[in-house]
C-alpha cells in the first residue's frame, strides 16, 4: 500500500527543493511550482481522509528507525483528532499560495519558504514520535519568522523578532517535558503511542511535566497573558502569512494540549483542569472585549482569534475534568471541531481583509465605508465570514461552540459566563460591517475593483466550507468522534 501519509508530508518539501535547485526561475514559474505542489498535497490529504481512521488508536501508521540507540524513530499516522487538521492545513496552504501568486519580489524564496512551512505544519499533526514532533514544531518557527521579516509590512522586523523569541523560548519547556516522559517510561521511549497508552509519570513528576507543556502551548494558542506577540505578528505579516498563522499554527497549541497534556498526563491535567478552564474563560472574554476596542480590521480579527481559541481551551479543560463520559466527549468533539472551523473562518477573514488593504491601502474602518455597493462580491464575502465568526447558526462556528458550551454547562455551570464572548463578538462584527461596508462610499473608493478570478479561487473554498461545516457538521464530527469517544 502506498505510504500516503509520508507522500503527502514530503510533497511540499520536494517542491521547495526544486525551487532551490532552479536558481533563476521566473516568478510565475515559482508560483506555478508552489501551487502544483500544494495542490498535489491537498489531493494526498483528501486521499488520506478517504482511507479514514479506525475507532481506536492511530491509523495509516508508517514507521522507520531513525536513532535506534535512544528509541527515536520516524513514526507518522493519523487519528480522528489529527486527520481533520491535516486536511485543513492542506486546504489553507493551497489557498494561501493561490492568493500569493501576485507577489513578484523574491518569489522563489517566498514560495520555497511557504512549502517548507507546509511540510513542517503537516508534520506536527502526523508525528507519532515526540522528538519528531518537536523537530517539526521548531522548523515552523523559522519558516514563519522569515516570511514575516521578508514580506511583511512596515513594522515587520520587530513583529518577526517578537514572534520568534516568544515561541522559541516558549517551546523549551516542552522539550523538558518530553525528556521527563522519556525517562519515566519503561522501557524508555519517545513513541507517542506508548506514552498515551500507558502514561509514564505520576504525582509531582506528572504535574511538573504538565506545567511545562501548558507554558509552551499557552504561548502558541495564545492564552492571556502570553498572547502579546499575536496582534503584532498578524498585523505585520503578509496576508498569506496571517492566514497560515491563524488557520494552522495556532492549532499547534490546542492540538498539543490534547495530544500531550490530556493524553499523556491525564491525572495531573484533571487536578489542574479548573485552573486551565479559568485561563480559557478569561482569554475568550478578553479577546472579545479587546477586539471591540479596535479600529483596524486586521487587528480586530487577530483579537477574535484569542477569543475563539479560548473556547477551545475551555472545551479541552472540561474534557479533562469531566467524570461523565458523555460530557467529556461532547466538549472534546466541540473543541476539535472549533479548531477546524476557526481555521476556515478566520483564514477567510484575513484573506478578505488583505484584499481590502491591497485596494484601499488602509485597514481603518473609519476611512472605509459603503464597500458593499462598490465591491459587492468582496463585501458580501466578508459579511458571510463575519456572521460565521460571531456564531450565527447554520455557519461553521455554531455547532462547535454549542457543543463546548453544552459540555461546560454539564461540568462547570458557572463557566458558562464565557457565552458573553459571543454577545460581544456579535457587537464588534456588526460595528465593523456598519463602519466599513454600509452607507455611502467616499468618492475615492468608487472606482475600486471587485474580486478578480485569482482572489475568488482563493476565497471560494473557505466560504464554501464555512457553510458546509455549519449545515452538515457531521461530515467532520463523524471522523473526530471515532477517536474522542475512546479517550
Amino acid at each position: 500500500m502506498l505510504p500516503m501519509v509520508s507522500v503527502t508530508l514530503f510533497l511540499p518539501l520536494l517542491g521547495a527543493a526544486l525551487l532551490v535547485v532552479l536558481r533563476d526561475v521566473p516568478s510565475r514559474t515559482a508560483h506555478a511550482i508552489g501551487i502544483v505542489a500544494s495542490g498535489l498535497t491537498l489531493a494526498g490529504a483528501v486521499w488520506i481522509w478517504a482511507r479514514g481512521v479506525a475507532g481506536e488508536g492511530f491509523s495509516q501508521v508508517e514507521e522507520v528507525a531513525w536513532i535506534p540507540s535512544i528509541g527515536v524513530a520516524y513514526r507518522v499516522g493519523v487519528d480522528g483528532i489529527s486527520l481533520p487538521l491535516v486536511l485543513l492545513t492542506a486546504i489553507l496552504f493551497f489557498v494561501a499560495l493561490v492568493f500569493s501568486a501576485r507577489i513578484e519580489e523574491r518569489a522563489r524564496s517566498y514560495v520555497a519558504l511557504a512549502l517548507l512551512l507546509e511540510t513542517a505544519s503537516i508534520g506536527v499533526f502526523v508525528a507519532l514520535d515526540a522528538i519528531l514532533f518537536y523537530v517539526f514544531f521548531e522548523v515552523t518557527l523559522v519558516s514563519m519568522y522569515f516570511m514575516i521579516a521578508g514580506w511583511g509590512h512596515e513594522g515587520r522586523q520587530r513583529a518577526a523578532l517578537m514572534f520568534f523569541l516568544y515561541t522559541l523560548l516558549g517551546s523549551l519547556p516542552l522539550l523538558l517535558a518530553i525528556l521527563g516522559l522519556y525517562l519515566g517510561s519503561d522501557p524508555n521511549t519517545f513513541d507517542m503511542r506508548a506514552l498515551i497508552t500507558d502514561p509514564p509519570l505520576s504525582g509531582l513528576a506528572a504535574t511538573l511535566a504538565l506545567l511545562a507543556m501548558l507554558v509552551t502551548f499557552a504561548v502558541k494558542i495564545p492564552v492571556f497573558p502570553l498572547h502579546t506577540w499575536l496582534p503584532a505578528a498578524h498585523v505585520e505579516a503578509p496576508t498569506a502569512g496571517s492566514v497560515i498563522l491563524a488557520g494552522v499554527m495556532l492549532k499547534f497549541g490546542t492540538y498539543g494540549l490534547v495530544r500531550f497534556a490530556l493524553q499523556m498526563t491525564p491525572e495531573a491535567f484533571r487536578s489542574l483542569a479548573v485552573v486551565v478552564l479559568a485561563f480559557g474563560v478569561f482569554s475568550a472574554l478578553y479577546g472579545a472585549f479587546a477586539a471591540l476596542a479596535q479600529t483596524d480590521l486586521k487587528r480586530l480579527v487577530a483579537y477574535t482569534s484569542v477569543n475563539h481559541m479560548g473556547y477551545v481551551v475551555v472545551g479541552v479543560a472540561v474534557a479533562a475534568a469531566a467524570a461523565d463520559p458523555g460530557a467529556r466527549t461532547l466538549a472534546l468533539d466541540g473543541a476539535v471541531l472549533q479548531m477546524v472551523s476557526h481555521g476556515v473562518v478566520t483564514g477567510a477573514l484575513f484573506l478578505l481583509v488583505g484584499m481590502i488593504q491591497d485596494r484601499a491601502h488602509t485597514r481603518e474602518m473609519g476611512e472605509l465605508g459603503g464597500l458593499l455597493k462598490v465591491v459587492p462580491v468582496l463585501g458580501w464575502s466578508f459579511v458571510l465570514a463575519a456572521f460565521a465568526s460571531l456564531g450565527l447558526p447554520g455557519l461553521a462556528h455554531f455547532p462547535a461552540e454549542f457543543q463546548i458550551f453544552l459540555g461546560t454547562l454539564r461540568v462547570y455551570p458557572a463557566a458558562v459566563v464565557v457565552v458573553l464572548g459571543i454577545v460581544v463578538t456579535a457587537g464588534l462584527y456588526l460595528k465593523a460591517i456598519q463602519s466599513a461596508f454600509l452607507g455611502e462610499a467616499p468618492e475615492r473608493w468608487r472606482g475600486m475593483k471587485d474580486m478578480d478570478a485569482r482572489e475568488r479561487l482563493a476565497a471560494a473554498p473557505l466560504l464554501a466550507l464555512t457553510v458546509l461545516i455549519g449545515v452538515a457538521p457531521f461530515v467532520v464530527l463523524e471522523v473526530i468522534h471515532r477517536t474522542t469517544q475512546g479517550l
